[in-house]
């Protein structure tokens, strides 16, 4: 009962670093969130002040609805520093179906016990069938009155992943899928999409968030400008080839590896995302470094109007 006291008079940077998490890396982390939303770079430490007073007090609830659980496993994957200590400690999550230890009642009086207190944030994982409650049910429950229900007394509603922000994979189905911005009217909803959600996107939304008591600026998709606001195209390490009319026909030819992967469906020039600015698992790589055209999964085309993924578009002009 005492060491339970202790932990909770604890200050931010104090569970921070029993948490394995330096003064310094969290310092470097909301430096880099600065530098994604534009903002000075002095406002670092004020950010990273904020945010750390923020993080022993901000429950949060994680809703999955129609989807394969990929953004929580992309999320609890992520390194430097591992957003699973910051997400599963320091902001209180309440409710994590996959995560939680809890499960059947006890798991669901605890979802209904924050909704009772308020005040939380929402993330929906997942998108939210409407054709038929079936498709989706949460202890008998259809998932999209629960939602409904958990997103009218949220703090802020944070939509991860394509499926959750436009309906993703699922809407080409017939379980009309649909994202959370199509079911809660009136309701501003943060989008960040792709397939999986890229962790750093996440947790730089929700420092911004915690420092700033305010959501950050959005595009007419509802995503934060500061990941969606240039097209892959535009930092593609494979522009070059593009410019100079160089294009991979034959996979199966090693010189022309490195070539732009246009013609073998890359949706890069009409896709807005900040991948082949700041890649993938801790800056090791992006779809396109490793000879995937990209698929557009952070555009409300995918995946739909977006397929065939390896169909060859027009000629270049």
């Amino acid at each position: 009962m005492k060491k339970d006291q202790e932990i909770s008079h604890e200050k931010g940077y104090e569970r921070l670093e029993r948490r394995g998490i330096s003064r310094r890396d969290f310092l470097k982390l909301c430096t880099l969130s600065c530098i994604a939303f534009s903002l000075d770079l002095g406002f670092a430490s004020k950010m990273a002040e904020a945010a750390a007073a923020n993080l022993t007090k901000k429950p949060l609830i994680w809703m999955q609805g129609q989807g394969c659980t990929g953004c929580s496993e992309s999320l609890f994957s992520s390194a430097d520093p591992e957003p699973e200590q910051i997400l599963l400690d320091l902001l209180s999550v309440r409710f994590h179906p996959t995560i939680m230890a809890a499960a059947g009642d006890q798991a669901i009086g605890s979802w209904e016990h924050c909704l009772e207190e308020g005040n939380y944030l929402l993330v929906l994982e997942g998108s939210i069938p409407t054709a038929d409650p079936r498709f989706c049910t949460v202890e008998g429950r259809p998932f999209l009155e629960q939602f409904k229900k958990a997103a009218s007394k949220a703090e802020a509603v944070i939509a991860v992943g394509s499926c959750a922000c436009y309906g993703g994979i699922p809407r080409a189905g017939f379980t009309g899928a649909v994202g959370a911005q199509d079911i809660l009217n009136g309701v501003k909803v943060v989008n960040i999409p792709s397939c999986p959600v890229k962790p750093d996107r996440l947790v730089g939304t929700l420092l911004y968030y915690l420092s700033k008591n305010q959501l950050p600026r959005l595009d007419k998709h509802g995503r934060p400008l500061a990941y969606y606001r240039w097209t892959l195209h535009d930092s593609c390490h494979r522009r070059l080839h593009y410019e100079r009319g160089e294009f991979l026909r034959d996979w199966n030819d090693p010189k022309t590896a490195d070539w732009c992967l246009y013609y073998k469906g890359c949706k890069g020039k009409e896709v807005f995302t900040n991948c082949s600015s700041y890649w993938w698992n801790d800056g090791v790589n992006y779809c396109g470094y490793s000879g995937s055209p990209c698929a557009g999964c952070s555009q409300p085309e995918f995946y739909e109007q977006f397929s065939p993924l390896f169909d060859n578009p027009k000629e270049v002009k």
